[in-house]
């Protein structure tokens, strides 16, 4: 039936089967199309092709068995011939476990060698890596310890040198290594903190210098001022010229002496700058910026902070000028400032440069003018302005040893010098009025010949007649006289001091000092003499002493110019010499004094005057001088009698006191006739009677035979008496009644009554005329005509006319 089938089948199905077949004995995977193929295909394929495929297996079958029986007896005798061997490859199992076992004894030691030959080899082989790896480490680490080392011993400068070679040679060799990694990481840390422990000192610096440079300025002035003295010591001896001064932080001064004052340097020693202050700081500061090329930013810092510093020492305390160390200390910490700012110039390359310090300077300088311009217009006491002028001489011949230019301190100076002459104005002005306050005004007595001489070794006086008279006698100056002259001495002196080092030449000095003197003469001297003779004490006689005093100072003029002559030693018939005002300050004196003795002797006439008590309308007089004129011609008399008996040791001075008394009585005469006018025309005085005419005629009378007396010796003729003249003739017009005569020769040379004014004729008619009803000196015209009475009024319209008339010519 099977092979029915099969014939049966079509050749494309058994193709196809075939096809089948193959693909399942080729146990290609996967096999799901192949099966696919099978069931998909006509109805009843799948037990069709289960059926060929018994078939197929069966073929396959009876083909391996013929296969196996035709091999069968081969793989007989194959076993037979392994069963054989059996036995002998169990003995040859056991020869070899043997042999194996003898032999892994054998090798055991020679395995442990190798091993431990293997492991020496690795080692060797490690070690020897491990020694160049180290090679390599050991510089970084040793570097790096190096670093360390001198972080600790503040060796910055050195430390960043020692990081630019690790960076830069040793770290590039090991930079795969872990910690080489970590150690370049650090390195711009320690930068870092180099820079802010190097700023850190720079500030500690910054104080230090600060706190130092009062020393510092103190020690540089100290040594200028030694060189200062040396050199004018030199010029003195050798006659040579001032040198400059040239000072520099190391102590010594730049000068061809130095040869010779090694001694004393030796002997001496000064400290210096940087015995002060340490220096390092700063210079190595500014290493360690410019290494790590920030050099910019610590030279703005540096300068900022030096502004800052600059600013605080030029202001100074409030009480400065009221003690010479104040100033002083002002001075060292300036000159300190400037001295560190000169060596910061010198011992570094750009720090600070020229140009800064400079300006530095120029506002310091500004700063300091304008300080000691302030504080010096404080200073009352002559011998501080001295002090101040020496230490600002010694100030600024320091900072010129340095290159810093001074002219405008000196030119300061002068200012000074003016408030320096002032102060000593003042202080000779106390000492004037002192000795004006404790002089007697009285001549000088002496003794014996050792009085004299210490008089006249004190006062340059010389007089024949009173060398020859014998002791004791009277010099005529009083004690105040040689004080004085001294004093003006001793301000000579006091104003040489002030200019003493200024470098000026002798004629300037001279000059100055004969500026000075005339102030003190023509001002000071003279206002005390002003007020000594202002003042209510002084009376006539002190004030005649006092113009005797004057003439004597005036005469020592001369001696005062010879005596600044010897000091300067400039002739005085230089052109440009000035000369000494004293001879008009004593003459101003003299006059101001003459001038006062007319004044009181004139007040004193109007104290007596204002004791008169005239009764006005009295129809006839007492028939004698009133009494307060009797006490006033009597007090005048003992005055001029005073005048003329003081003591007078020669002509000159007799002349002298002649002079005045003639002059004060004169002025005292008219000043009484004045006063006895005024008197009259008083316009508070309404009415005066013939009788008080009368009365005061008396006394008009008593001062006509008071001057007709001769009170001072030396008047020629009547001069005196013409000082009540005016008065005499208005007098007579008015006792006379010779009013057609006065009318009818006025304005002539010849007439009697040519020193009548008509308006002081008018003024005391009229009072007469308004007493007329009530005053028995009329009564007789009241008993005559009309016209009598016509007459009168007649008197006074001429006189109005005159009056009108004299006015127009005005």
């Amino acid at each position: 039936m099977d092979s029915a089938n099969l014939v049966a089948l079509s050749p494309t199905n058994a193709l196809d089967e075939r096809n089948i077949f193959a693909e399942l004995e080729s146990l290609e995977l996967p096999l799901g199309t192949t099966l696919r193929s099978v069931y998909d295909d006509q109805p009843n394929a799948h037990k069709r092709f289960m059926e060929k495929l018994d078939v197929r297996i069966r073929n396959h079958d009876r083909e391996i068995e013929k296969m196996c029986n035709f091999h069968h007896q081969g793989f007989v005798d194959a076993i037979t011939e392994l069963l054989k061997v059996r036995a002998d490859a169990e003995k040859l199992m056991v020869q070899v476990t043997d042999t194996n076992r003898r032999l892994q004894d054998a090798g055991k030691e020679v395995t442990a060698q190798t091993e431990e030959m293997i492991r020496c080899r690795v080692q060797q082989r490690n070690i020897a890596t491990t020694v160049e790896k180290l090679q390599l480490c050991i510089p970084v680490l040793e570097m790096y310890s190096k670093l360390k080392e001198q972080l600790d011993s503040k060796r910055y400068y050195a430390a960043l040198k020692t990081m630019e070679q690790l960076e830069n040679i040793y770290i590039p060799r090991v930079s795969k290594y872990k910690f080489c990694q970590i150690m370049a990481e650090t390195l711009p840390k320690l930068r870092e903190e180099i820079k802010e422990i190097s700023m850190s000192d720079l500030k500690d610096f910054l104080e230090s210098i600060r706190k130092h440079s009062d020393k510092i300025g103190e020690t540089a002035m100290k040594q200028a001022q030694q060189h200062r003295t040396f050199n004018s010591a030199v010029q003195k001896q050798a006659s040579m010229g001032y040198g400059k001064p040239l000072y520099r932080l190391n102590g010594k001064a730049s000068s061809p002496q130095n040869g010779v004052d090694e001694e004393e340097e030796h002997d001496d020693e000064v400290l210096t700058a940087q015995d002060l202050v340490d220096f390092s700081p700063v210079f190595r500061c500014l290493h360690i910026y410019t290494v790590l090329s920030d050099r910019e930013t610590f030279e703005n810092y540096y300068r900022k902070q030096r502004r800052k510093q600059a600013r605080l020492v030029l202001q100074p305390q409030s009480s400065m000028h009221e003690t010479v160390e104040g100033y002083r200390k002002y001075f060292n910490q300036i000159v300190g400032f400037f001295v560190v700012e000169d060596h910061i110039l010198h011992a570094t390359q750009g720090l600070v440069t020229r140009a800064y310090i400079d300006e530095l300077w120029n506002m310091a300088l500004y700063k300091i003018i304008a300080v000691l311009r302030t504080h010096s217009s404080y200073c009352s006491d002559p011998d501080l302005v001295l002090e101040l002028k020496n230490l600002i001489v010694i100030f600024a011949d320091t900072l010129q040893g340095y290159g810093f230019p001074v002219n405008r301190l000196f030119d300061l100076l002068f200012e000074i010098r003016d408030q320096y002459n002032e102060t000593l104005l003042k202080k000779w002005a106390g000492v004037f009025r002192e000795i004006f306050e404790s002089d007697n005004y009285s001549p000088i007595p002496v003794e014996n010949e050792e009085e004299y001489k210490t008089v006249i070794s004190r006062f340059p006086f010389h007089d024949a007649e009173i060398e020859k008279q014998q002791f004791p006698k009277k010099l005529p100056m009083s004690q105040s006289v040689p004080q004085v002259y001294i004093q003006v001495k001793e301000f000579i002196y006091a104003s040489l001091k002030f200019s003493e080092s200024l470098h000026r030449s002798s004629t300037e000095i001279d000059d100055m000092l004969r500026k000075s003197t005339n102030l003190l003469l023509t001002r000071t001297l003279s206002s005390c003499l002003q007020n000594l003779i202002k003042k209510p004490h002084i009376g006539l006689t002190e004030l005649v002493q006092i113009i005797i005093n004057t003439t004597h100072l005036e005469q020592a003029c001369k001696y005062l110019e010879d005596f600044i002559t010897n000091i300067t030693n400039v002739s005085p018939e230089t052109i440009q010499t000035t000369r000494l005002y004293g001879l008009s300050t004593f003459k101003d004196a003299r006059h101001a004094a003459e001038g006062e003795i007319y004044t009181k002797l004139n007040q004193k006439i109007d104290e007596f005057i204002q004791l008169a008590d005239y009764e006005w309308t009295m129809s006839e007089s007492d028939g004698r001088a009133s009494g307060y004129l009797m006490d006033l011609i009597n007090f005048l008399r003992s005055t001029f009698q005073v005048f003329t008996h003081l003591p007078s040791n020669n002509n000159d001075h007799a002349a002298m006191s002649g002079k005045v008394a003639q002059t004060a009585c004169m002025s005292a005469c008219k000043h009484l006739s004045t006063s006895l006018t005024q008197m009259l025309l008083d316009s508070g005085l309404k009415q005066i009677s013939m009788g008080a005419i009368q009365q005061f005629n008396l006394d008009v009378i008593q001062c006509e035979l008071f001057a007709s007396s001769e009170p001072v010796p030396g008047f020629q003729g009547d001069t005196l008496q013409l000082a009540f003249i005016d008065l005499r003739q208005l007098l007579d017009l008015f006792m006379v009644w010779d009013w057609s005569t006065y009318l009818a020769d006025y304005g002539q040379p010849t007439s009697k009554y040519l020193r009548v004014n008509p308006s002081t004729a008018l003024a005391l008619l009229e009072k007469m005329k308004d007493t007329s009803k009530k005053n028995i000196i009329f009564s007789q015209f009241r008993k005559n005509d009309r016209d009598k009475q016509k007459l009168i009024e007649t008197v006074v319209k001429q006189l109005r006319s005159l009056v009108n008339v004299m006015s127009q010519h005005t």
